[in-house]
């Protein structure tokens, strides 16, 4: 591994192997073939846009890993991992989006010359990634395996954070930090909504008070007027307008590690209904880091969330909030645990999420969110942007 490009120690990386060979082990899994970017990153480090080709790391429970994938992201592996060079494996080009052949295929005569060709294997099946072609040519390559589905397997490991990782997400919050000021001294009536998104990524990348942004995982959401009704709105060109709110859901990274953080922004004097959800939206996150200690569960903070809501007249039924840590395009979700009434998890110290309780009505939406750590005795915000209605 290139030194510049060491995130953890390999005592790190060799406890978190211990941890998924463990779960495998519990769950009769012989090889995990670890498909989402995330967990392979998680696993051995290694960091690349190669996610767009197949690419995986498979872990034995007799100690073996490999990282495989395609040949020209080979040395990116080198740069990135600990493993030796006899442990990245690659397939010929002539398989990358070919019709006619896969790099499953592959990688099930790579499995029967190590001997795994029968053994129990555990799949991320219900992953971006992870494509329908791919299992249909494991399942005809590989006749004398056994196959499960094992989506989460490793994503439930990385639940609770090491000390590094608690660091690498505050950097991420200071960065999104700069991102917030950058905003609020630009953005004003007749801005283009793309410039102020150029804004947001220069701001974002450049970093702040010393520490580099990583490219987020999450393009940034902007939804202004009635499109902020619609949670998942990107911008076009145009113009900001005055007397008019607008949401902005972005997030800061580091070294692939993520702080979202959501604020609502309006340009000119607010209505009265702003100013109102705004307090009831500050009770909820006030209540909700008083929560986030070890004993309690994702459900009680959602009971929690909700009826506060409900005393002041509101409604939402969609979950508020998720985990998150390190991810790749197209989310910063862990996909875990959902902060809903019917998620009985029960909190444990460092575990990280992305409190999130925006509401949506007709014709107008309300962001304010939070990153939040799991501490002995409540929550810890992992930026510090003003929690009020930006006005400007």
């Amino acid at each position: 591994m290139k030194q510049e490009r060491r995130r953890f120690s390999q005592e790190e990386y060799l406890d978190r192997q211990l941890k998924t060979r463990k779960s495998m082990n519990a769950l009769n899994v012989e090889v995990l073939i670890v498909y989402d970017p995330a967990n392979m990153f998680w696993l051995t480090g290694y960091d690349g846009w190669s996610f767009y080709v197949h690419q995986c790391v498979v872990i034995t429970t007799d100690g073996g890993l490999f990282w495989y994938g395609r040949g020209i992201d080979a040395k990116g592996a080198e740069l990135t991992t600990d493993l030796e060079l006899n442990n990245i494996l690659s397939y010929p080009d002539d398989y990358v989006m070919s019709p006619e052949r896969h790099p499953m295929e592959f990688l099930a005569i790579i499995l029967k010359e190590k001997g795994l060709h029968n053994k129990r294997i555990g799949l991320e099946k219900d992953n971006y990634y992870f494509s329908a072609r791919a299992a249909e040519s494991l399942y005809s390559s590989l006749p004398a395996a056994t196959f499960s589905d094992q989506t989460g397997l490793v994503n439930w490991q990385r639940a609770v954070k090491s000390e590094t990782e608690i660091t690498y997400m505050k950097r991420a919050g200071k960065v999104i930090e700069g991102v917030y000021e950058r905003v609020m001294q630009v953005a004003e009536p007749g801005m283009k909504k793309n410039d102020l998104v150029a804004e947001i990524y220069h701001a974002g990348v450049q970093g702040h008070q010393g520490h580099y942004g990583d490219y987020a995982s999450f393009v940034p959401l902007i939804g202004a007027g009635e499109e902020a009704a619609a949670c998942h709105m990107t911008w076009n060109d145009e113009p900001l307008k005055n007397n008019e709110g607008m949401f902005l859901e972005l997030g800061g990274a580091y070294a692939r590690y993520h702080c979202p953080c959501s604020r609502t922004l309006f340009l000119g004097a607010p209505p009265q209904k702003y100013l109102d959800i705004e307090k009831v939206i500050n009770e909820c996150i006030v209540n909700a880091i008083e929560m986030f200690k070890p004993g309690n569960t994702c459900a009680q903070i959602s009971d929690n969330f909700t009826a506060t809501l409900k005393k002041y007249g509101y409604e939402k039924n969609n979950r508020c909030g998720y985990p998150i840590g390190c991810s790749y395009p197209p989310d910063w979700g862990e996909r875990t645990m959902s902060l809903r009434g019917t998620d009985k998890t029960v909190l444990e110290e460092n575990m990280t999420f992305h409190f999130m309780p925006a509401i949506w009505f007709d014709d107008w939406g309300f962001e304010m969110t939070e990153s939040i750590r799991v501490g002995s005795s409540g929550g810890e915000c992992l930026s510090n942007v003003p929690r009020k209605l930006l006005v400007k």
